[in-house]
């Protein structure tokens, strides 16, 4: 008959290594920000083979509609009435040092931070959903299309309902203090 000591070693499970942790990681962003791109890449395909440019079908009168809209310029139209060429080199060099800055951020977030790090993942996977527009069409596609009577809020797409949602995650954790170390 075999005695194991009750010590304090016996008595825990062994610590997960760290490569399993940073492979579980990796792997909650490539799923969180790949089925962001996923999903935005095909709402956008649909819109762009089913309904024709600044064509709108309502779906809740009054409040929400489908409008196909090309943005070729930033958030909310910033700097559209620029050169095609300027808009290009700017807007890809933001995106890229975007991406850059929050895969970086993702990296830096300790894995005891689940919630800011599935923050990151959506804005990751928001940016890389409308670079790859801009990459293929020189400009974003947008058709989510909310108002109020004559108060319209801007059309937006998925990538940029992602990016919402991890930034309002990311300013949860500030305003909280529940940011790392």
């Amino acid at each position: 008959m075999v005695t194991i000591k009750n010590t304090p070693h016996h008595r825990s499970a062994p610590p997960t290594p760290p490569d399993t942790d940073w492979l579980a990681k990796y792997l909650r962003l490539g799923l969180i920000a790949g089925a962001v791109i996923i999903a935005d890449q095909i709402t956008k395909f649909i819109i762009l083979r089913d309904v024709g440019l600044h064509t709108t079908i309502p779906v809740i009168p009054g409040f929400f509609q489908i409008t196909h809209v090309q943005n070729p310029g930033g958030a909310f139209g910033f700097l559209a009435n620029q050169s095609a060429l300027v808009r290009g080199i700017l807007f890809l060099a933001v995106s890229t040092v975007a991406v850059g800055l929050v895969a970086w951020f993702y990296h830096k977030t300790p894995p005891t931070h689940r919630w800011l790090a599935a923050g990151f993942a959506l804005i990751f996977g928001g940016a890389i959903g409308n670079l790859i527009d801009r990459v293929r069409l020189g400009r974003v596609v947008d058709f989510l299309d909310f108002f109020i009577g004559r108060w319209h809020w801007p059309a937006f797409n998925v990538a940029d309902s992602a990016i919402t949602v991890g930034i309002t995650i990311f300013v949860i954790h500030v305003i909280g203090g529940r940011m790392p170390d």
